[in-house]
């Protein structure tokens, strides 16, 4: 178990977001020749260590002299061309002006990860009065550097490294980690260790940086291009959350290095064009023994089935897949019988509590039933999908809490015990108002828990009144709406209590309530605040109170259109 005072996610997710926020200052570095660049190899703009590329072409420009250096750049838009000059081509860039040539003196390798600690954390954090106790000025004005003045507090400053227990370099030009004794005796109680968007690509450089780093727990390899071909590695025990958000990492990728992480807790995988998982035998994935947070956010994955081969890793309990291109969701209650695993009873994603599908396709009410299904789903985010959008048809807050029983937290809100009461009463109301037959198979199939949730809060069907007609018959079908005046313009105006019919429409309850409140020339809009958190809007005009689960005692909130 990661220790309660360590590294978090939330801690290495939040270090180096900005790549302006702290800039440092770059050493002046020799000029290189084009021979001390590889291709593939990752550089960046001298100076600039925000512009980031890959050595795609050295050698010889038709028409110009001298050794140039063809440069793919990250950004995708700061560049000429794509890798052709006057016709001819010299490398296929990733996009149509990513590329450029450079000379080779206007690209630098990077800086060793000692050297970047060291400007970051020692340089910069130098106050005025201790810059000044290293240097004279001469008689011209001009500082002079001399030697031993403010030792003791330089000396003090490099003291500080060894508590030293959390550093981030992000944007740094950081290349290599340098000889590692030297960065074992610079930071050897180092933990957290956030190296986005920096110039490393090779896995043999991550391997050792971890085992020369025995107390590293968290690394933040975001935006750093890795490469895919990973050679034999240690086990590296020490590694709890691993970050690799935008870094061109594949799932064959994930499946090899996964040997070495065996403790890890968490895995971000965020922003790599992840489409599909690709495990060696195409069935379930396995080992990640102690993973419990699984990031997938912003990828290419639009087959549920892909995540299906999740199903197996016993300790998840996140699985983040926001903004992604998931059109359906089902339970697999019904594997195939494919794939041996080591527990025959093992029940599918037996510990999830946490799964964020915001921002994708789903548009079918079954797939947010199947969410019932999951045996310890707790916290759920289905919000910018088409099914919890009700402008697009989707289905408002209230009619999701009441469809997920089990759910604690819905889209980011605590769903409280009055609210699952309220909107679970509304949504059978809902259902009864819009039930065509009764036909049980067809309710059932189309509302799971409707017949459950009846019988729960006791609500029993309408009974028959033929045999009552006049002002009787009227008043006993009418329901109680509390509406309330919020409009700036309005002025204040106290609650009123009325008595309506539930076939009252939402154009029509509009029309009551500016004269209800005497609203001349005013156009008014309506909330409904029973069963939300916050008040939900009544968009449709023709849509009756009875078709919008709104019962008596609602209370309907009334504003002035903007």
């Amino acid at each position: 178990m990661q220790p309660t005072d360590g590294p978090t996610a939330t801690t290495v997710l939040r270090l180096g977001c900005s790549a302006a926020a702290r800039q440092p200052v770059i050493p002046v570095m020799a000029a290189a020749a084009a021979g001390e660049f590889r291709l593939s190899q990752h550089v960046h703009a001298a100076g600039d260590p925000l512009r980031v590329g890959t050595v795609r072409y050295l050698g010889p420009v038709e028409g110009h002299s001298g050794e140039w250096v063809g440069v793919d750049w990250d950004d995708g838009t700061g560049g000429r061309h794509d890798g052709s000059v006057a016709g001819r081509r010299y490398f296929v860039a990733a996009g149509e002006r990513s590329a450029s040539f450079a000379r080779p003196t206007a690209l630098s390798e990077g800086i060793s990860l000692p050297d970047a600690l060291r400007l970051r954390y020692r340089v910069e954090d130098f106050t005025k009065e201790e810059q000044d106790e290293m240097y004279v000025f001469s008689t011209s004005q001009k500082r002079v550097s001399v030697e031993f003045v403010g030792q003791n507090k330089v000396q003090e400053k490099l003291k500080n490294f060894n508590d030293l227990n959390s550093a981030s370099v992000s944007y740094m030009g950081v290349s290599s980690i340098g000889p590692p004794d030297e960065l074992k005796s610079l930071v050897p109680n180092l933990r957290l260790l956030d190296l986005t968007g920096n110039l490393f690509s090779q896995w043999q450089d991550i391997s050792t940086l971890c085992q020369t780093l025995e107390s590293l727990e968290v690394l933040n390899l975001t935006n750093n291009t890795m490469e895919n071909d990973i050679i034999e590695s240690p086990m590296l025990y020490n590694i709890r959350i691993l970050v690799l958000n935008n870094c061109g990492v594949t799932w064959e990728l994930v499946e090899k290095f996964k040997v070495s992480f065996t403790r890890l807790n968490e895995l971000h995988l965020m922003s790599n064009k992840l489409k599909m998982i690709m495990t060696p035998d195409g069935k379930f994935v396995q080992g990640f023994n102690t993973l419990r947070l699984l990031n997938l956010e912003d990828n290419n994955i639009d087959s549920w089935d892909e995540i299906v081969k999740l199903s197996y890793l016993k300790c998840l309990e996140q699985l983040h897949l926001n903004k992604n291109r998931i059109k359906h969701v089902k339970y697999p209650s019904n594997l195939p019988s494919y794939g041996r695993l080591d527990d025959a009873s093992a029940v599918p994603f037996e510990n999830l509590q946490v799964l964020l599908l915001g921002s994708n396709e789903i548009e079918d009410f079954s797939s947010v039933d199947s969410l019932n299904l999951f045996p310890s789903l707790r916290d759920v985010r289905l919000s910018d999908n088409p099914i919890a959008d009700p402008a697009k048809g989707g289905a408002p807050r209230f009619v999701l809490v009441a469809r997920l029983g089990k759910v604690k937290i819905l889209n980011g809100s605590e769903v409280s015990p009055r609210e699952r009461r309220e909107s679970e009463i509304r949504y059978v109301r809902l259902v009864m108002g819009k039930m065509q037959s009764n036909d049980q198979e067809e309710i059932k199939r189309l509302h799971p828990r409707f017949a459950e949730l009846k019988t729960f809060h006791g609500i029993e069907d309408e009974k028959p009144t033929s045999s009552t007609s006049g002002p009787q018959k009227m008043s006993s079908g009418l329901i109680n709406i509390t509406l309330k005046c919020v409009g700036a313009s309005m002025g204040e105006k106290q609650p009123l209590t009325k008595k309506l019919p539930p076939t009252t429409t939402v154009g029509k309850l509009k029309s009551l309530c500016e004269s209800f409140f005497k609203l001349k020339d005013m156009r008014v809009k309506l909330f409904v605040e029973e069963g939300c958190p916050l008040p939900q809007l009544l968009e449709e005009d023709t849509a009756s109170l009875m078709e919008l689960g709104i019962g008596s005692g609602a209370s309907i909130v009334v504003d002035e259109e903007s």
